[in-house]
């Protein structure tokens, strides 16, 4: 896994373009000595590459490159109507990272981006002071890993380890870090935290090797999901999206069995499911890029939103969450 991952790394950030502003700042020096042979650029700003028109998307997923900016204005953002909120009052989501290192057919990233580069805000002081701030008025329940994924990042910029850091020092900050890697060795020099949530997306491994493109395989997730509970981390599961495709029923039901016959429920601390969702105007810019199973799908629109019609949906949720209950108690449960 771990010569899958450098591989996977290599192939990108040949070029790294840099803000001005923060060329000396600190984690921009970490992330540069990681990758010394990479022509850096200067800029202004970093929209000038990443939001500038007429980019080849498909063309910068097989070669990303590497944004370094400073994020200003607001860093943090309530959490979406899409999203779960696990029955927190005060659910947020920032966002450190834009974009992902895997490639997922049904990532909403795609419709919400105009480029596949990645952009990193390397000024994290900042989002901890808004953090605190807020935290001076009420608890604060915080997703830091739903535009990127942080830990599958880790080796290239700290802000997994930085943020577990920060949330272990702050009694009323719950964080969420939702990820698909399976590279346990990023969480091996960690301890524990109560303030934090390891939340590992599952899918079948047929669903991984046709939709989520360059992720690890669903074995290697669950492995290390096994080590992280083994060393009293808490888990989450999260069954999101489940996708509709050929023989989705037998396909699922089976994927159920392989994640309970590794994992034992009493110790996950919840799991959500929900179906495929997506706002109307990405699934729209989606279809401009991508010609596939999840974009050609005839959904249907509630409230500029997309999903299966609502038969399809009710029966996907309806069969999953019948054996899903077979193994796991209704209250640790989550729909959306």
């Amino acid at each position: 896994m771990k010569n899958s991952k450098n591989s996977l790394l290599a192939k990108h950030f040949s070029h790294i373009y840099i803000e001005k502003e923060i060329i000396s700042h600190p984690i921009t020096k970490i992330i540069l000595d990681k990758f010394p042979n990479s022509v850096l650029v200067e800029i202004d700003n970093y929209k000038e590459v990443f939001s500038r028109p007429r980019q080849n998307y498909k063309l910068q997923e097989i070669s990303k490159k590497l944004i370094l900016a400073k994020k200003k204005g607001e860093f943090l953002y309530p959490g979406p109507p899409l999203c779960h909120d696990f029955g927190y009052n005060h659910f947020y989501y920032t966002s450190l990272i834009f974009n992902c290192i895997f490639s997922c057919d049904y990532c909403f990233l795609k419709g919400m981006y105009p480029s596949a580069n990645i952009v990193i805000f390397v000024n994290i002081e900042d989002y901890f002071e808004e953090i605190d701030s807020v935290l001076k008025r009420h608890p604060l329940y915080l997703s830091v890993s739903y535009d990127t994924d942080i830990m599958a990042l880790e080796k290239i910029v700290p802000f997994f380890s930085m943020f577990i850091e920060y949330a272990t020092s702050r009694k009323d900050l719950t964080i969420e870090i939702r990820t698909k890697t399976a590279d346990y060795e990023v969480l091996q020099s960690l301890k524990p935290s109560e303030n934090v949530i390891l939340a590992w997306t599952l899918s079948p491994q047929e669903i991984i090797e046709k939709f989520e493109h360059k992720t690890p395989s669903l074995s290697a997730r669950l492995d290390a999901i096994k080590k992280a509970i083994e060393n009293e981390w808490k888990v989450r599961l999260c069954f999101d999206p489940l996708l509709f495709t050929k023989n989705w029923d037998e396909i699922y039901l089976k994927f159920l069995n392989q994640v309970f016959e590794e994992v034992e429920p009493s110790k996950i601390v919840d799991i959500s499911v929900g179906v495929f969702r997506i706002p109307k105007d990405y699934l729209k810019r989606m279809k401009r890029v991508f010609i596939n199973e999840i974009t050609l799908f005839p959904y249907e629109e509630d409230q500029n939103v997309c999903t299966y019609p609502y038969d399809l949906k009710k029966e996907m949720m309806d069969v999953f969450l019948s054996n899903l209950r077979k193994f796991v108690h209704q209250s640790k449960i989550f729909v959306i």
